[in-house]
């Protein structure tokens, strides 16, 4: 579920600054890229992909490189990077360094491709889709051992809830998730509107020309809510459901950026976005009656993310440590508010308003590796086949 177009949000706030009301999105989804890298110490300067930031001391031993992607240490809302750095290094004899290709994952699937090593311990972000990359490019150029090794038996991990694990090699271990749902505003229609509550009910004459969704082939939200329809229309049934929304005038946008200043600027009430959305929106102060979460049938599409340890890591016992420090209820509470997500374990300790604002759905919905593997490509190019020409 890559995409190297658009996978950043936080990408978004970036070009409008933090105080403006776009911050009100959420969590990392979609980015642009744009070949630089963002500093560990969220001051928004940049610097050329695949370089590292931090100061490492003088043995590797004693220095954990964390490869991400930019946004997780330097979004201009908020971001975890630093306050990991910080509890990280406070308690471990070591230091942490950041590397932020602003390619993300594809930077070091590349290096191996071609044979040119590179320094990074663990990868922290790591999706199916990119986990898919990841096992598809092996066997090219001088990519033949594994590019992660097995997480192993680590202290925390039985903790981790049940659906989110989605690796069937056991090579990353979930660290967060998020639902796409849809968002909708109260106020609009003369403070009238009412989002549907199903799927059927969305593409009804009463909301023709209400919804605002993104193209499955360049966005992760777009994918994400394509493969919700999946899940409930079936293989042989989701591209008419997508002909019936287009008919009742669905609009179809190429990023989750664009399709967002869409929303905010009230060009239609619904807009497909992430079930998180009033953590900003109460944070700014806006009015959450315009940003209502509604989940169709009750449930939302997951977005699981993990971490992985790279195979070749110089500093294996202090990668394999970062990952339970990142297993803690402590830890998983502070990365889910920083990224605002959901933790990957039950019972981290998030204050009692998270939930009032990040809202969980009733039943998530997801795909396995092994299904993805086996049809996202078919999927998304019968789409795009049909509805955007492709």
């Amino acid at each position: 579920m890559t995409d190297t177009n658009a996978r950043s949000r936080r990408r978004f706030l970036r070009a409008v600054g933090a105080g403006g009301v776009a911050a009100l999105a959420g969590c990392s989804a979609e980015q642009t890229d744009d070949g630089t890298a963002t500093t560990g110490a969220g001051e928004g300067t940049t610097e050329p992909a695949g370089t590292t930031t931090g100061e490492a001391t003088a043995s590797m031993a004693d220095t954990l490189v964390v490869a991400t992607s930019p946004p997780f240490v330097d979004a201009p809302s908020t971001s975890p990077g630093a306050w990991l750095k910080e509890e990280f290094e406070s308690e471990f004899d070591a230091t942490l360094v950041y590397q932020t290709p602003d390619s993300e994952l594809n930077y070091y699937i590349e290096r191996v491709v071609q044979g040119v090593e590179f320094e990074a311990d663990v990868y922290v972000g790591l999706d199916t889709g990119q986990l898919i990359d990841v096992d598809g490019k092996r066997g090219e150029g001088e990519f033949t051992d594994p590019l992660f090794a097995e997480a192993g038996e680590l202290e925390g991990l039985s903790a981790v809830r049940d659906g989110l694990r989605f690796d069937p090699q056991s090579r990353a271990v979930p660290l967060d998730t998020g639902y796409v749902s849809l968002v909708w505003n109260a106020t609009m229609d003369g403070g009238e509107f009412v989002a549907p509550e199903t799927f059927e009910e969305l593409t009804s004459d009463e909301f023709a020309g209400d919804l605002i969704a993104q193209n499955p082939t360049t966005s992760t939200t777009g994918e994400a809510f394509m493969l919700h329809t999946i899940d409930r229309f079936g293989a042989d049934g989701y591209l008419d459901y997508w002909q019936r929304l287009q008919d009742n005038g669905v609009t179809v946008l190429g990023e989750w950026s664009d399709s967002y200043s869409a929303y905010l600027n009230e060009e239609a009430p619904m807009i497909v976005s992430y079930s998180t959305d009033q953590v900003f929106a109460s944070a700014e102060d806006q009015d959450l009656q315009k940003h209502q979460i509604r989940f169709l049938n009750d449930q939302g599409y997951a977005n699981p993310e993990g971490m992985a340890r790279f195979a070749d890591s110089d500093a294996p016992r202090l990668a394999e440590a970062f990952m339970e420090f990142m297993l803690r209820p402590e830890t998983q509470a502070g990365i889910a508010q920083r990224n605002v997500a959901f933790p990957a374990i039950a019972d981290a300790p998030l204050p009692e308003d998270y939930g009032q604002y990040a809202k969980e759905p009733p039943e998530s919905v997801t795909f396995t590796y092994d299904e993805l593997e086996a049809n996202l490509d078919t999927w998304t190019d019968e789409w795009a086949r049909r509805f955007a020409g492709g």
